[in-house]
């Protein structure tokens, strides 16, 4: 509660010194802010975003700029005069300027690129090089770096030199002279080393780096392996590129989160906030699989067809159709959506598939006897209150729906858990493998399933 009259507070004290158009007052007031407090005056008053940035310090300004959605960011360059869209541009830190450029237009791009100083396009063009989710696209190339040689006492002066500009100084890189990674010193070690000790006394050489070519998802993993705030990382030859910290793998997990959601709900990632996404992009990002979902949907419709002589002659077979294919679809999506979350935080791998199918056996096994004597208890209870809805053949039809509900969950069970690792072999997203997509697969089986158990038990009675 205190924290949003805190924010009730700055939003009337904004509102004052807008209307007062006292620019002095309003950068003095807004350079004594939080960081996030004025993100979210930006998301309060988005008619003055671009006037808030520009009345801000650049050094503080680039702050809040990078943690805004890339829809406001957009939004502020496109109203800023190029003067201060060039500060700004210049001010970011080279990961956040990439990761901001790489989602414009082509032609936007070349544009801004012209506004930075040599040495930050320089940098710049080499980090857009670099594949889409690559570390090239999130490392930072400044960073405190000193030698083996050195002592305790000129790895402090060299800190205070370069320092400032570095992103961190939590984690001193120590490098040879052709510039290959040795190791990696804490600052803590340093500061509790004597000042006369070289820094090959201290390191201990387990030092661990990602590859400028890695993955994001699998710099995460690195991450969370090794409980580092920073990273180096390096070229094919070792050679000391940069470094990654924790805030930017805080913002890839989050963005490959909703990623994932999106996809398991049936639907391309969006890359971009919901209200902000043309209506047409996001019609395109949805039809797609909504077509092939349809598609598979209307095999379930030729599955009924191919059965209709067995409805015909037992019309009461057709009262259980939507159970047993919701059941079966049910148990495949959880059991989906719990491998691709298992997946996604590295609790199991494509070498875990036979210890998980026969987890999913015994469970598919015991979720489906679970329903199935629940389902042939219903045909029993409806039978004793209406004897002519399921006539004299009851206790065969509750048999048909009670096995056929312990196999449609069990094959469900089995599809949503192995078709994430099958697409994972493939070198697919395990995502795409959706809550839906396994729905409609298990639709289709399900009713194969539901009417070769009514010929087992019904075969001379009713059929």
């Amino acid at each position: 509660m205190s924290l949003e009259l805190d924010q009730l507070n700055i939003n009337e004290q904004f509102e004052q010194l807008i209307a007062k158009e006292d620019k002095l007052e309003i950068k003095e007031f807004l350079d004594d802010q939080n960081i996030s407090d004025v993100a979210e005056l930006i998301n309060e008053y988005p008619d003055y975003e671009a006037q808030i940035i520009a009345n801000m310090a650049i050094h503080r300004a680039a702050s809040v700029f990078k943690i805004l959605d890339i829809a406001q960011q957009k939004d502020i360059v496109k109203e800023l005069p190029s003067s201060k869209t060039a500060e700004l541009l210049n001010e970011l830190p080279a990961d956040d300027r990439t990761d901001f450029l790489e989602e414009l237009p082509k032609a936007a791009i070349r544009d801004l690129i012209k506004l930075l100083d040599p040495e930050e396009r320089k940098i710049t063009l080499a980090m857009l090089g670099y594949p889409e989710d690559s570390v090239g696209r999130l490392m930072n190339p400044d960073y405190v770096y000193i030698y083996a040689h050195n002592t305790v006492t000129e790895v402090f002066d060299t800190i205070r030199k370069f320092g400032k500009n570095s992103e961190t100084i939590d984690v001193i890189y120590i490098i040879d002279q052709k510039g290959e990674l040795v190791d990696d010193i804490r600052i803590r070690d340093v500061i509790l080393a004597a000042p006369g000790k070289r820094v090959d006394e201290i390191i201990d050489g387990r030092v661990v780096s990602l590859n400028v070519h890695d993955d994001q998802e699998h710099a995460n993993q690195v991450f969370k392996m090794n409980n580092r705030v920073a990273l180096p990382v390096v070229d094919d030859n070792n050679i000391l590129l940069g470094i990654v910290t924790i805030d930017d793998m805080l913002w890839v997990a989050n963005e490959e989160f909703s990623e994932d959601m999106q996809k398991m709900g049936g639907t391309e990632a969006l890359n971009e906030p919901y209200l902000d996404i043309p209506l047409l992009k996001l019609f395109k990002k949805r039809v797609g699989w909504l077509v092939v979902l349809f598609i598979g949907e209307m095999l379930t419709a030729t599955a009924m067809g191919y059965f209709q002589d067995e409805i015909a002659k037992a019309i009461v077979l057709a009262l259980f159709v939507p159970l047993i294919i919701s059941s079966g679809g049910n148990s495949g999506s959880q059991a989906s959506t719990l491998i691709i979350q298992a997946m996604a935080v590295g609790e199991i791998t494509i070498q875990d598939w036979w210890r998980v199918l026969r987890r999913e056996i015994t469970s598919g096994m015991l979720l489906g006897s679970v329903l199935g004597i629940i389902g042939f208890i219903r045909v029993g209870v409806w039978h004793s209150i209406f004897p002519n809805i399921y006539g004299e053949h009851w206790m065969m039809i509750g048999f048909t729906v009670g096995f056929s509900l312990i196999g449609v969950v069990l094959w469900g069970t089995l599809s949503g858990s192995m078709l994430p690792i099958f697409l994972k072999r493939l070198g697919f997203d395990p995502a795409v493998s959706s809550a839906p997509f396994v729905a409609t697969l298990v639709d289709v089986t399900g009713l194969i399933i539901y009417f070769s158990f009514a010929y087992l038990f019904l075969q001379g009675l009713l059929l």
